[in-house]
């Protein structure tokens, strides 16, 4: 060999392209994955009403027994922990509503799926981190998924309308039928799905009315159908189903002769807020003017027993919330089956979350089956946060920094159905022998 000192420097600049993080092949043997949410599904939904589909699906596949949702429970904030791995205050998708303290801003939550700044912010989510290692992924409805991240886009997406029926059975398996076609025909790797129910009945009707339990059984129809339909698009033994939701539901005390109401706090007024965002639920912030501070919180921090007011600095560690910069000086939530009213009273569901995601009713399902996951398997309960990892070990990529553990779910998988990411390990390996194989001839 005449030159062995040019060619192990050829072997050792392509060892190191390896950690450019320039897209890599695809892999045509490995498995898809469908993520699928369907919102405000508390933990123990199934335990009233018969649901054929899903406990088949529990037989064959997993389940766990519970999910614990990130704080604060919300729609957005905790589907966007399911796509990140990161706690709310590492991701900062803080709130349902995009909101300003300057500019005293606040949008609703469908105008805020919309808004790229809010999402796109400094954590990429799994869509992107997929793409920019060789695959196709898409978004159907599901929060976040339809703008931008650091100027990418995901391959395909859909965003519902601003009267969008959320409960349309019809509709529903129109849609499972779209992501078929997007895994067959445009032979997509990774889609996530998002259903609005049962949701917004549970906010509606409450989380133990008969209309609750009637959708938790369409529900259960539409996991069927979409069984049915993995089976005959010829998917069953190369897509991997992830069933979860975002946060369960509890009973609002609409009727309770203590109600959390700001407007008949003694020592508050609002004139001391530069901003607040309340009647949203059990949560809320609020920014003082400057220089009262400590007089709203000191009017505040007694004021109701089941409500919980804290600065920032001192809101508990464990929720993994307050840390983000777009949280204000002061913040709050309530007792389980307490709103908190603000200016007036124009709270008026049954049904609500966005409490502590220690309490049971705040709990939500995890469901999978496929070729990679083990059969008739239940598990004890993890948090949300630890999904991302799962779904990077499926589809054969490299994580993002992420707030989940990699071998917490591994227990679920079959045993050699956990994929190295990318095929990258086995190339590596081949390079670095031959750069000491050269190293050893120069």
């Amino acid at each position: 060999m005449r030159h062995p000192v040019a060619l192990l420097s050829v072997a050792l600049a392509a060892l190191l392209a390896l950690g450019t993080g320039a897209p890599v092949q695809r892999q045509d043997s490995r498995n898809k994955l469908l993520l699928v949410s369907f919102d405000g599904f508390r933990w123990d939904y199934d335990q009233d009403v018969d649901t054929p589909n899903l406990d088949a699906m529990a037989q064959d596949g997993v389940k766990a027994r519970y999910m614990t949702p990130a704080f604060v429970t919300l729609t957005s904030p905790c589907h966007f922990t399911l796509v990140t791995g990161r706690y709310i205050e590492n991701h900062g998708v803080v709130h349902n509503m995009f909101y300003n303290t300057t500019s005293k801003v606040k949008l609703p939550y469908h105008a805020t799926l919309g808004i790229q700044r809010w999402w796109d912010n400094g954590t990429v989510p799994i869509w992107i981190t997929a793409q920019r290692q060789g695959l196709k992924t898409g978004s159907f409805f599901y929060p976040g998924g339809n703008v931008t991240y650091q100027g990418e886009a995901v391959t395909l997406s859909r965003k519902e309308g601003v009267l969008h029926d959320y409960k349309n059975e019809q509709e529903w398996r129109a849609n499972i039928d779209t992501v078929m076609r997007w895994f067959t025909t445009e032979d997509l790797d990774l889609v996530t799905l998002y259903f609005g129910e049962p949701d917004s009945t549970g906010h509606r009707y409450g989380p133990e009315s008969q209309e609750r339990k009637a959708m938790v059984q369409q529900v259960d129809r539409t996991v069927g159908y979409l069984r049915a339909s993995i089976e005959s698009h010829g998917l069953t033994h190369s897509l991997n189903l992830i069933i979860t939701s975002d946060h369960g539901m509890t009973t609002v005390n609409k009727q309770a002769s203590d109600l959390i109401e700001f407007h008949k706090f003694p020592n508050f007024t609002f004139q001391d807020i530069a901003f607040e965002l309340l009647d949203y639920g059990p949560s809320g912030m609020l920014l003082p003017k400057e220089g009262a501070l400590e007089r709203v919180y000191d009017a505040l921090k007694d004021a109701h027993p089941r409500l919980h007011v804290y600065k920032k600095e001192e809101f508990p560690k464990s929720f993994h919330y307050a840390s983000h910069p777009r949280i204000t000086p002061l913040l709050m939530y309530s007792d389980p089956g307490y709103v908190i009213h603000g200016r007036i009273n124009v709270q008026f569901n049954n049904g609500e979350h966005g409490f502590d995601n220690g309490v049971m009713d705040m709990k939500t399902i995890f469901r999978a089956v496929g070729p990679s996951f083990k059969v008739g398997l239940e598990t004890e309960p993890f948090e949300s946060v630890e999904v991302y990892e799962l779904m990077c070990r499926l589809l054969g990529i490299v994580p993002e920094p992420n707030d989940g553990h990699p071998d917490t779910l591994l227990p679920m998988l079959r045993a050699g159905s956990a994929r190295l990411p990318s095929g990258r390990p086995s190339l590596v390996m081949g390079l670095l022998g031959a750069v000491v194989l050269l190293a050893k001839i120069a």
